[in-house]
């Protein structure tokens, strides 16, 4: 028997940063609590003078672990790599040693996860299912290590057995479940959900290839399938014994005993479960993700003479369900492929939640529920957006066709069940499923979603008797060329509560896009301002600016992030900007390493670091960032005696396969980036960086690094963002508009420590309404006129001067997101940035006020308010007894 690992202090004083610290500069020291062996000596005692890799990474004072924890890990992982690699350490590869940590690592939750579920198993709470197509998870290690107190005895353990664990966490892949903002959110919500002490499940689609790898060729963005699962993943247990059927096609019965689905094709959902740690409170909770699979009868039950081969073979047709995540971000693509994807994700949900309610205790002898009464007491389903909208007419196909319910019951049980969130405003975005493609797939859906619409259009008719334009906006059924389904609609009708994820977005929501259906039930809609989670995104990815802040105000923020405020009484103190800098610096000079390892590009570590990161699409206006660049490039041309704040200008993200704007604008960036770069006369004052494959695991290396955070969608364009939160949260400042969360973020820090320019929602509208006319912007401003002269000039392309053709054109005569109407108070904002960089300390101070304002952007904030004004569950603070503890 050895001592727990998970208890908050159990590895000795575990560091808040889990015992790793970016520098000697920032190493904290504070007494060891009361009870602890304080005759360890510290780290520098024991070990031979630090190189320079092992200084970044020192383990602060705080982070020393206890002598019986680092002895055990070591055990551990010894006979992980003897028993579970089948491994000695003569042939052992630097991946089985990443395999062994997991392994070792994922030992702790065990015990966990099982206490956690026996608990909800026991005390029957109301369950919270977070149903999404996406969950960009990125990696599981290190934030296993952090949540679980664990850092400080593997660093140790690691180092002990001579080996480098940042070597070891940079071999994991990521899990790239998800496109951007809406699969990360749901990741962030699983870690607050878990650390609130929520009975909550996350279910999704295991999808074998997630998003594409993104490479760069000569100045291209090329795809590459991410083969992520090739060399297995140590974090899933597959679940073979809960396997659940789904059915596609047949046909729709309807006889005495009520509506059959019949002459269905079968596929099988084969579920993988994932733990998700909280935050040091020994609660494991689980996303379970689904697998297709076929059925082993599969078109063997016909009479193809000699076709079992071919049947065999034809397996593949059913498995491709769960083959790849569509590459899409903010656009509907309505194939086939991915409306099974869809259904399949709900059917197999369904009936796993279905399962659980009955089979769960129900503070009675009952051993199983006979009544669905209480379903909506017990259960809570949330859908991430459209995508898993057909959870509406699946519920109601349960409980009228198999459990016989009446429609008046089905339908109340269901509403006070679901609710949808929305996450965009772009009509391109909506889903619209054709008539026919539900006809062929899914026909007894069908016939359902025909039916809650003719109830719908009924209660419209009572209300606004007469108002037969109303109706036709209200329908959940499109008339047009091609009848289609409208999937927000049907979310907004079946569910109780519709939230958008900021607050300008919400009320876009109410105003425009769903005006009528707020006019007709204005108390369903409310307002859930997207947030992120502080542990991976401060405490694993910026360790040192959580040590110094947890030596001011104590390491309580982790979990009640609002405790930052306390920051603001030291905005003005010397030693703390000095180690606000002091960590920043640090974090550049990492970067930068890891810059010029990865892309050979010498970088002026003292320049500022200008950043956006976030998916290739006109509405979020990199155009913009290259029309900024630019003229910087052309003033340093013009003037190259004059005196300039130095930057090093960061571009990231991937542009969908399909999106052929969004690749040409990409190699817009590496073009100006050859040119700018090139060029002698501008030297180390501007270079441009194409940062390539952006993902999960490389945010977390670049957003400590980052100086000036680049949010600048057109107003109403952008619901919310969340990397803007993650930048403010890690010590950058922001240049943006008023737009998504930014709005809430420069009330929250003050409008005089954000950088915010443009046109309002107001203002764009107002446009709209007298029309844009990109021309005279072109005509009156000099600097842009040049710009884009030099973009259709072939400045920028000297082998293709027509190579930008289609994105001038789209700028001067279509640009839907009116880029040249913000170019030149954005340009004017960029030189007030340039001015406060100059004065190091003023800048410092600034950032001060925005980490210490950015309390109310955490992810536990936001599920505090889904789970009291949606869920109607409360929060816990309450810790399951860790596996070392006799259950009470």
């Amino acid at each position: 028997p050895h001592t727990d690992e998970g208890e908050a202090g159990s590895g000795g004083v575990g560091s808040v940063a889990g015992g790793r610290s970016v520098s000697a500069v920032t190493q904290v020291h504070l007494p060891p609590p009361a009870g602890l062996d304080q005759t360890r000596p510290d780290r520098a005692a024991m070990s031979r003078p630090l190189t320079d890799m092992e200084r970044r990474k020192q383990i602060s004072v705080r982070g020393l672990a206890g002598v019986e924890n680092v002895t055990d890990i070591k055990k551990n992982f010894n006979r992980h790599l003897h028993f579970t690699l089948v491994k000695d350490r003569n042939v052992a590869t630097t991946r089985d040693y990443y395999q062994a940590l997991a392994h070792t690592v994922r030992d702790h939750l065990v015990g966990r996860w099982i206490r956690t579920q026996q608990y909800y198993y026991e005390k029957d709470p109301k369950r919270i299912y977070y149903l999404s197509l996406e969950f960009y998870m990125g990696r599981t290690l290190q934030n296993t290590m952090v949540n679980l107190g664990l850092q400080g005895a593997c660093d140790e353990a690691i180092y002990q057995l001579g080996l480098d664990i940042e070597e070891l966490e940079d071999i994991e892949e990521d899990a790239g479940l998800g496109n951007g903002g809406l699969g990360r959110l749901a990741a962030c919500f699983l870690d607050s959900m878990a650390t609130l002490g929520l009975a909550a499940y996350g279910y999704g689609i295991r999808y074998e290839f997630g998003i594409f790898n993104q490479k760069i060729a000569n100045g291209w963005q090329i795809e590459e399938a991410d083969d992520w699962l090739r060399f297995g993943n140590p974090w899933e247990k597959a679940r073979p014994e809960y396997t659940i059927p789904v059915n596609f096609y047949g046909r729709v019965d309807y006889t005495p005993e009520g509506v059959k689905w019949v002459d269905t094709h079968v596929v099988l959902a084969l579920p993988y479960d994932t733990p998700v740690p909280g935050y040091r409170n020994n609660t494991v909770n689980t996303m379970r993700l689904w697998s297709a699979k076929a059925p082993n009868e599969f078109k063997l039950d016909d009479f193809n003479v000699g076709g079992y081969i071919q049947a065999v073979l034809d397996r593949n047709l059913a498995e491709n369900i769960s083959r790849v995540l569509y590459p899409n971000d903010n656009f509907f693509e309505g194939k086939e492929l991915r409306l099974k994807q869809e259904y399949f994700v709900v059917a197999a949900t369904l009936q796993d939640i279905i399962r659980r309610f009955k089979s769960s205790k129900f503070g009675s002898r009952d051993p199983v529920r006979t009544t669905f009464e209480a379903f909506p007491d017990k259960v809570a389903i949330q859908l991430n957006d459209t995508h898993p909208a057909l959870a509406i007419p699946e519920l109601m196909r349960i409980f009228v066709d198999i459990e016989h319910l009446s429609w008046e019951k089905a339908w109340e049980i269901t509403n006070r069940t679901c609710a949808y969130t929305n996450h965009t405003v772009l009509p391109e975005a909506l889903e619209r499923w054709p008539v026919h493609l539900f006809e062929l797939l899914l026909p007894r859906h069908l016939s359902i979603i025909y039916e809650i619409n003719r109830r719908h259009m009924e209660n419209v008719a009572r209300r606004y008797p007469g108002d037969n334009a109303r109706l036709g906006r209200m329908s959940l059924i499109e008339e047009g060329d091609m009848k289609r389904i409208n999937m927000a609609h049907l979310c907004i009708v079946g569910a109780h509560a519709v939230n958008g994820v900021a607050r300008i977005h919400s009320e876009i929501l109410k105003e425009t896009v769903f005006k009528d259906f707020y006019e007709m039930e204005p108390s369903k809609f409310q307002n859930k301002t997207n947030g992120i989670t502080p542990r991976r995104w401060l405490v694993l990815c910026n360790p040192g600016l959580a040590d110094i802040i947890a030596e001011k105000i104590g390491e309580e923020y982790i979990v009640e992030m609002d405790e930052l405020k306390k920051l603001l009484k030291f905005a003005n103190d010397d030693a703390f900007i000095r180690a606000v800098a002091n960590v920043k610096q640090e974090n550049k000079l990492k970067f930068s390493v890891y810059l010029e390892k990865e892309y050979n590009v010498k970088i002026n570590p003292s320049s500022m670091f200008d950043v956006q990161v976030k998916r290739i699409h006109e509405y979020k206006r990199q155009i913009l960032n290259c029309l900024h660049i630019i003229t910087f490039y052309n003033r340093i041309k013009r003037e190259p005696n004059k005196k300039y704040t130095p930057r090093t200008i960061m571009i990231g993200g991937k542009a969908a396969p399909g999106y052929h704007m969004a690749k040409l604008i990409i190699r817009l960036i590496t073009a100006i980036g050859e040119v700018v770069n090139n060029d002698p006369m501008v030297g180390d004052r501007l270079k441009v960086i194409y940062l390539e494959n952006y993902r999960v695991s490389l945010a977390e290396k670049v957003i400590p690094a980052s100086d000036l955070s680049e949010q600048i969608s057109t107003a109403g364009t952008e619901a919310s963002g969340t990397g803007n939160m993650k930048f403010m949260l890690n010590g950058a400042l922001t240049i943006g508009t008023m737009d998504g969360a930014n709005v809430e973020m420069a009330e929250e820090a003050g409008m005089d420590n954000f950088f915010i320019f443009g046109m309002r929602v107001k203002e764009v509208d107002a446009m709209d309404a007298v029309g844009y006319n990109a021309q005279s912007y072109y005509d009156r401003l000099p600097e842009l006129k040049q710009a884009m002269d030099q973009i259709s000039g072939g400045f920028f392309s000297p082998n293709d001067h027509g190579l930008f053709g289609e994105i001038v054109n789209m700028l001067m005569h279509h640009d839907r997101f009116k880029v040249f109407a913000d170019y030149e108070d954005y340009i004017k904002c960029q030189d007030r940035v340039s001015a406060l960089y100059m004065n190091p300390k003023e800048w410092t101070k600034m950032v001060i006020k925005n980490i210490a304002t950015s309390g109310k952007f955490s992810s536990d904030r936001t599920i505090g308010e889904y789970a009291r004004q949606i869920w109607g569950v409360e929060p816990s603070k309450h810790k399951i007894p860790p596996p070392s503890e006799p259950r009470e």
